[in-house]
């Protein structure tokens, strides 16, 4: 998306994922083929109500229709949802924070700079009220759209929510004093740590963070620590000890001789300070996670629906993957 986009995302620590083909669609949604702001109402998937609604938030550099195949496919559940209207001409917005002093210092606040995506998630739960007739909703936040959801509850209340599900999303800021590591956030992070929520698993509201283990980072010079796996504890006054982490041993396939996981893992270095942890390609498991969540980890789950294949590279939202996890938006 050229310089002022780089700039733009860099505000938000991550770069987005290159545009999909374009295809002609049928479906109602804010986002043109050309990636242009639209007047039209939120793309909403809706089915008879036998299941809470959910509203998905979409990452960073995503656009709504990016998310299509994941509402069709919770609507197969049962589960009416709604997507925020975001197009990807949207995160250039972004850039206000370059001009804000605490993006240089890394201590930047999501707001006056992300108002503009708090909006559209105000919208989209707004249009989910009406389909919960009195009932509760599920938020799904994707990549960046996990932890903006919390900043979203943080600032517009969550008595209506009672599940905060995300995928792949960066939810720890990166330590500080580490060599070679930035936080790509510009403190963002930071500030969600310290002044959102801390996640909880109770019948009023429950956090369940998944992450996926696509591919384990590599240092860029010298040994890895070939096979190893972080993870987050839960505090014990939870309803769940530990971790829980569904993966398959025997699939899960070290790369990290390969420069492809040496490349990876400098990314992964940059969201958690560590380059040879497992991750989803983009953000790595530890990070995924939270104290006081439902803390889960699939195997060979890609991060992005952009570069996604169902059969070989499933990705979060692909079928095979939502099998594992929709049971907690029917509970």
């Amino acid at each position: 998306m050229g310089a002022i986009a780089a700039m733009a995302c860099s505000a938000l620590g991550w770069s987005p994922s290159p545009p999909p083909p374009r295809t002609t669609t049928s479906w109602r949604c804010s986002v043109s083929q050309a990636d242009s702001i639209s007047s039209q109402p939120t793309t909403t998937t809706t089915t008879s109500l036998t299941h809470r609604p959910a509203v998905i938030l979409p990452g960073l550099g995503n656009n709504s229709m990016d998310y299509q195949k994941l509402a069709l496919t919770l609507q197969d559940y049962g589960v009416p949802t709604v997507v925020a209207n975001v197009s990807r001409i949207d995160w250039l917005r972004n850039a206000a924070g370059l001009v804000d002093p605490n993006y240089w210092s890394g201590t930047l606040r999501p707001r006056p700079v992300l108002d503009w995506y708090l909006t559209k998630v105000d919208e989209a739960v707004n249009e989910a009220k009406e389909l919960a007739q009195g009932g509760t909703l599920s938020i799904i936040g994707h990549s960046a759209g996990g932890w903006l959801a919390r900043v979203y509850m943080e600032e517009f209340g969550f008595s209506n929510i009672s599940l905060l599900l995300t995928l792949g999303s960066p939810l720890q800021p990166p330590p500080k004093g580490l060599p070679g590591v930035i936080d790509q956030t510009r403190g963002l992070l930071t500030y969600v740590e310290k002044h959102c929520a801390k996640a909880v698993y109770t019948p009023e509201l429950r956090y369940v963070c998944i992450a996926g283990r696509y591919i384990q980072g590599a240092r860029f010079f010298g040994n890895s620590n070939i096979g190893s796996s972080s993870s987050v504890p839960v505090t014990i006054d939870q309803p769940i000890s530990e971790t829980d982490i569904v993966t398959d041993t025997n699939a899960s396939t070290s790369n990290a001789s390969t420069f492809r996981a040496r490349f990876v893992g400098q990314g992964y270095k940059q969201v958690c300070g560590q380059a040879d942890v497992w991750g989803d390609g983009v953000v790595p498991e530890l990070s995924a996670h939270l104290e006081g969540a439902l803390n889960l980890s699939f195997d060979r789950v890609y991060h992005s629906p952009v570069g996604s294949d169902d059969k070989l590279r499933p990705w979060y939202g692909s079928p095979t993957i939502v099998e594992k996890w929709i049971h907690h938006l029917l509970d």
